[in-house]
């Protein structure tokens, strides 16, 4: 028996390699989320940044989202075909440290050189840490799901850290070196990585190997066509789109109503760690809900969550179109309206972001599934380049623009629910 094969653990038990990636992850989340909290607000910043009009920088955020997120397609494709998944993480890595430490000097072609680093770092990073994580599961593994659920707790705590210390970095020493801190904080998470290699070792699968073990244990999506399997993810991938490009409003629309609408003596940034606060509050119990209704045959299908988690998407913008007319649209309100929006809206993530990894990890056809990992982030990176829906910020009222992003939300869970028979046929157990 290979050793890839001998690696996999028990179905019953989470690996500890799982929590290895979950600090992995964790720290080059922080790293990612401390440009993501801050850059609308440094490149528009006079004294420190560029003195860029608002459209500028949120056109020129959008770009970046758009290819960080396109990134992973070719990154894991890399890994499929000849890197394997660990090595391209690391090189990952150190892309990752060299943009994060460019970002700390103001100069805007050493500013886009950074953001390059970035967008090549993320494309050999993210799709494979989160292969890694299916790769330590036997294929059919019901636990799959809440390895993911767990892996993403990992993210969100770095992406809670992230905007804590970028505002207390940015208000004490300046924007650059608030920025800075994201070289360390990548240092940490390939440091992490490397040391505890060993633990990780068996989710390095290759693609062969991996096809052996499946062929001892069939199940039912193993009689679905690869091509039928691959055409129900592209519609998922379609249909989530519409998710990215509202979520991500976080970096945009939502720092700026935080900045200018919001009754607080602190700036936007530190809104940013408003959503992944909330992934930490409510991951464990949506875990044990999951967990309870897994138990009683009753736990809903992936697509379903999906489903669900786009009507929660809809209805936290409904919350803030609410706030928006509570304050006349230009005037500020209390914090707890965005406070409570994120709630909602980080509920509905939770039903849409990992299930979105564990389902391509449990749908894709093996040798395709890094490629297919990548295709998950083109989606995202897609929705990324909508948010630039954000120009409209400045033109529209407020409640407006939070009206249209809510009811584009609550369409596409419409759509969604038409077709989930016909995604269930293509995914059986899922």
């Amino acid at each position: 028996m290979s050793t890839a094969i001998a690696a996999v653990p028990p179905a019953e038990k989470h690996p500890r390699g799982l929590y290895v990636l979950f600090l992995t992850e964790m720290w080059e989340r922080f790293s990612f989320y401390t440009v993501g909290a801050m850059y609308v607000l440094y490149v528009q910043d006079a004294a420190q940044g560029f003195g860029w009009t608002r459209d500028q920088a949120t056109t020129v955020f959008s770009f970046y989202l758009m290819f960080v997120y396109a990134s992973p397609l070719v990154g894991g494709l890399l890994a499929d075909l000849k890197l394997g998944y660990r090595r391209s993480v690391m090189i990952g890595g150190f892309f990752f440290m060299a943009g994060h430490g460019l970002l700390a000097f103001r100069n805007i072609p050493v500013m886009y050189a950074a953001l390059a680093c970035l967008v090549i770092g993320n494309g050999f990073f993210k799709p494979n840490v989160s292969t890694m994580v299916g790769n330590l599961y036997p294929e059919g593994s019901h636990l799959k799901d809440r390895a993911y659920n767990i892996f993403y707790m990992g993210i969100n705590v770095g992406a809670f850290l992230a905007p804590l210390v970028a505002e207390y970095m940015k208000g004490k020493f300046g924007f650059h070196p608030a920025f800075a801190m994201g070289a360390l904080g990548m240092v940490i998470s390939v440091s992490i990585l490397w040391f505890f290699r060993r633990e990780v070792a068996g989710a390095d699968k290759k693609p062969d190997r991996t096809r052996q073990l499946t062929a001892l244990e069939r199940r039912p999506i193993d009689d679905v066509s690869d091509a039928r399997r691959v055409g129900a993810l592209i519609v998922m991938f379609v249909v989530v789109i519409v998710f990215w490009m509202i979520f991500h409003q976080n970096q945009v629309a939502l720092t700026y109503w935080a900045n200018e609408n919001t009754a607080w003596n602190v700036t936007g940034i530190i809104s940013n760690a408003i959503n992944p606060g909330w992934v930490l509050l409510l991951t464990v119990p949506l875990i044990a809900f999951w967990s309870f209704l897994d138990r009683r045959g009753k736990e809903p299908s992936t697509p379903t969550k999906m489903a669900i988690g786009m009507v929660l998407t809809g209805l936290a913008f409904y919350v803030l179109y609410f706030a928006g007319k509570a304050g006349g649209d230009v005037g500020k309100v209390s914090p707890w309206w965005l406070i409570g929006a994120y709630g909602v809206l980080t509920l509905g993530e939770l039903m849409l972001s990992p299930m979105g990894l564990s389902l391509v990890s449990k749908v894709a056809p093996i040798r395709y599934r890094g490629l297919l990992m990548g295709g998950w982030f083109v989606a995202i990176a897609v929705g990324n380049k909508l948010t630039a829906i954000a120009v409209f910020w400045d033109e529209w009222l407020h409640s407006t623009f939070f009206a249209v992003l809510g009811t584009s939300a609550i369409v596409m869970s419409l759509v969604l629910l038409v077709l989930l028979k016909p995604l269930k046929r293509a995914m059986p157990g899922i």
